[in-house]
């Protein structure tokens, strides 16, 4: 069962924004995770979208998601990553 988390990102600061995507895949990479989008809102079809930004990461399975979540290599980012962005993670997995 594979599961996708998907980020709904509002860029707070460019710099370190850049930074921490530069440092993102190899995070991903033991876990078996794949960066399948990165992209601006291009328009909003229904409701309210207050984000700018989307990520869209497959894992294998919702296991690999916690691990990668939970180890040292991504919770070091995670203060960059509040510095540079508003962003709010969602998991689903099929």
């Amino acid at each position: 069962m594979s599961a996708c988390v998907i980020g709904h990102i509002t860029v707070k600061d460019e710099e370190k924004w850049a930074q921490y995507r530069a440092q993102v895949p190899a995070t991903l990479a033991p876990w078996g995770a794949e960066l399948l989008f990165r992209g601006q809102r291009a328009d909003i079809l229904a409701g309210n979208h207050a984000h700018t930004d989307t990520v869209v990461i497959r894992f294998p399975d919702a296991d690999a998601v916690d691990a990668w979540y939970s180890s040292p290599e991504y919770q070091a980012l995670i203060p960059l990553r509040e510095s540079a962005a508003e962003i709010d993670l969602v998991v689903f997995s099929d």
